[in-house]
């Protein structure tokens, strides 16, 4: 056999090799389309289209360190009303937040339905925090105007004095339905409150405002079914002896017509300078009402056990005025704000124990905060605030013959990193 030879029966034989194999190829299916998610930018930014609906959803919400310190709350007598460890002036602890914010929203014939939900955990001190769980801070439903679910009260609804500590009255959350009619800059909200009493008639609050380039200015009415609703541990005005018990002495246990107050504020936009934010605020109580309560003294974010009521119990107001102002200098901003106001008359309390019984009577305080803030990066922003509380009151103790003039205060403050997204 030549090589010639040889030569063409290799290529024969490859050529049948190369044959058998083109029978054996399979040809892949092509893929199906894929519905690729697509950034919905009617609501703003950070909101897609849920694939294969017209829903648009938006997934935020941030994680947050932040070191508390707070020094004792203590009367001119040495009364310690906040916790017993003798020799301590101030506690500090860390303590660490994270929060999940959903929103979806679509368009329909009766205008925007929007569902919000939002759950957080907060942690203080390490694993053995007893506040881990995570729980729903806040969940609602809204139809163009009406809005019904968990949040804010009405009454606290865009209030506050522009620090992160902002003083407001009756600061707090609760189940409601309401409506709001808005044209041109005004609105009309109307919003009938769950007040926890288990009977048919709710709390109502109704608020009128007007917001413009310059600012917004508004004012609230509240109705609260029950004279002194929530505002204290036995609402019939008798002492147990126990810690944290107190009556008002102002509240008459006879009458059950409710209770009203009134609340107002005004802010101006870049007044001062650019970038800049003037608050001003104020608010009276006819009657002692849960819609007219502060919480003056620091106390839940380092977890000592409380003792008394001055520190644990929100605190009835009678009336109150405050100012707040902000600004802004590109990525550090500044703001300052204070109030002053007084209580409705405190007695029975029991401050630190029950061998220790105080007539307080009204209380005149004032409380000033401050804060500096910086963006360090995008999304990562620090913050340091620090206030100063203090009350005055004109009653008696039985401990002390004369309890007039008796003056109880707290200095407090924390330094928080915030990671949003």
């Amino acid at each position: 056999m030549n090589i010639k030879s040889l030569l063409l029966g290799s290529a024969a034989a490859l050529v049948a090799v190369s044959g058998a194999r083109a029978a054996d190829v399979i040809v892949p299916v092509a893929p199906e389309p894929v519905e690729y998610v697509k950034v919905c930018d009617v609501y703003g930014t950070g909101f897609y289209y849920i694939p294969g609906t017209e829903t648009c959803l938006s997934i935020g919400g941030y994680v947050r360190y932040q070191i508390n310190a707070f020094s004792k709350v203590e009367d001119d007598f040495g009364t310690n009303y906040l916790f017993n460890n003798e020799g301590t002036n101030y506690l500090v602890g860390s303590q660490v937040r994270v929060r999940l914010n959903f929103d979806a929203r679509e368009e329909t014939e009766l205008g925007t339905l929007r569902a919000f939900a939002r759950v957080q955990a907060t942690n203080s001190f390490g694993a053995y925090s007893a506040d881990q769980a995570y729980a729903m801070d806040q969940g609602y439903i809204q139809l163009g105007g009406l809005t019904m679910g968990y949040l804010d009260s009405l009454w606290t609804e865009d209030d506050g004095l522009l620090t992160d500590t902002d003083l407001a009255l009756g600061d707090y959350q609760t189940n409601r339905i309401s409506y709001t009619y808005a044209s041109n800059g005004f609105s009309a909200a109307l919003a009938i409150e769950d007040d926890a009493s288990g009977d048919w008639r709710p709390d109502v609050v109704g608020r009128l405002a007007y917001a413009g380039g310059w600012g917004r200015v508004y004012i609230a009415g509240s109705y609260d079914e029950r004279e002194a609703g929530g505002l204290i541990s036995n609402r019939y005005a008798v002492n147990t002896g126990l810690p944290g018990d107190f009556f008002i002495s102002d509240f008459d246990q006879g009458r059950n017509d409710g209770a009203f107050a009134l609340k107002g504020g005004l802010s101006l936009k870049d007044l001062i300078a650019t970038d800049s934010e003037l608050r001003i605020e104020g608010g009276y109580a006819f009657d002692p009402s849960s819609y007219m309560t502060i919480g003056l003294f620091n106390t839940s974010t380092v977890g000592t056990t409380l003792v008394g009521t001055l520190a644990g119990t929100p605190l009835p107001v009678e009336w109150q005025v405050g100012a707040g102002y902000s600004q802004s200098f590109g990525k550090l901003g500044v703001a300052l704000s204070g109030a002053y106001g007084e209580t409705f008359a405190i007695d029975g309390v029991t401050a630190v124990g029950p061998t220790t019984v105080a007539d307080l009577g009204r209380g005149k305080y004032y409380k000033i905060v401050g804060n500096v803030g910086y963006e360090i990066t995008k999304n990562f922003d620090m913050l340091a605030e620090v206030s100063y509380a203090n009350i005055d009151f004109d009653g008696t103790n039985t401990a002390v013959s004369d309890f007039s003039g008796n003056s109880v205060d707290q200095t407090a403050g924390f330094l928080r990193f915030v990671r949003s997204f």
